[in-house]
């Protein structure tokens, strides 16, 4: 048994792409996209008839509305090739405002809903700012699934448990790159590789706090640099990968162990926390990495909607 199908025996598989295509030959429960994995997808020959057609159907409707109707049309199009969910981002420029986050999400779905999909095959995916998870909270008392994305600390995690999300994607790799980068020649590769990988071990904090407490939220580990991290999280929910690493689990027949584990989970030492606006935001602003990278990830996913925009205006 290749690692891929090993894997699947304890986690669930997500693709982590646009190009709907690359899909059959890996058979993922679930996809994701994002803004920048749209904007690469739209960009290849074989994907440029898409954005022809749904500038023709919906010309001189607003570019907000044009945007969220063609990212809507890619997932659509990946919802025939799985039989799970897909997962769709609010535009990363309303990231700190709550009732527009909430609206566009709404749309979204009713979009969705217009073209056949039913609601729960489905996750609104918004980033994690304080903003972010209670518009979550909103859609979630509406009905609509929920993705928090760009998730990088602890704190993030627990107010998202609070809010009752359906799902959260805490990014095992940009955490790994920033702590890479911060010790420059002094980084030890091999020791803070698998289990002592920074990013592994953040998402191993959640996951452990929330199996311990019983919080129904999904964790799904994501932004993976490499198939040892992905091993070393064998066992959370979900994991959403790259078909470009899939591809490389799919090549080794390794033996693969679950690292994740609920009972495990269940038997340790954990104390329970809650944040409100104020203690969220002073946990967040200590953790000079996440603050960085949730910044950093927004404007990098603003850029790329920008980019998608005049992709739209051009077509």
């Amino acid at each position: 048994m290749n690692q891929l199908d090993a894997l699947k025996q304890f986690t669930t598989v997500v693709a982590d792409t646009g190009d709907f295509r690359q899909l059959a030959q890996y058979h993922p429960q679930d996809a994701t996209t994002n803004p920048s994995l749209i904007l690469k997808a739209v960009q290849k020959p074989e994907y440029a008839h898409l954005l022809q057609e749904t500038m023709q159907r919906f010309r001189g409707r607003p570019l907000d509305e044009a945007m969220d109707r063609l990212i809507v049309r890619f997932g659509t199009e990946i919802l025939q090739h799985i039989p799970g969910r897909v997962s769709t981002e609010v535009d990363a420029r309303l990231s700190f405002d709550t009732e527009a986050s909430f609206s566009r999400g709404e749309r979204l779905i009713e979009l969705y809903q217009a073209e056949g999909v039913p609601v729960e095959r489905v996750l609104i995916k918004v980033a994690s700012t304080w903003e972010g998870i209670q518009a979550a909270a909103k859609l979630q008392q509406r009905g609509i699934n929920t993705n928090l994305t760009l998730l990088f600390s602890f704190c993030q995690a627990v107010a998202c448990a609070q809010a009752k999300v359906q799902l959260i994607s805490p990014f095992v790799g940009r955490i790994y790159d920033w702590y890479k980068k911060s010790a420059g020649a002094a980084w030890n590769e091999a020791a803070s590789s698998g289990a002592n990988d920074p990013g592994v071990q953040s998402v191993r904090q959640i996951y452990e706090y929330y199996k311990h407490f019983g919080i129904q939220t999904e964790v799904m580990g994501a932004s993976f640099r490499n198939t040892g991290q992905i091993l070393a999280l064998a066992g959370c929910d979900l994991l959403t990968i790259s078909p470009e690493l899939m591809a490389e689990l799919q090549k080794s027949d390794a033996p693969v162990q679950r690292a994740l584990d609920p009972a495990h989970a269940k038997a340790a030492e954990i104390q329970r926390v809650q944040y409100d606006e104020r203690q969220f935001r002073w946990a967040l602003n200590e953790d000079a990495m996440a603050t960085e990278k949730l910044a950093e990830g927004i404007r990098a996913f603003a850029v790329d909607a920008v980019k998608l925009e005049k992709l739209i205006q051009a077509a």
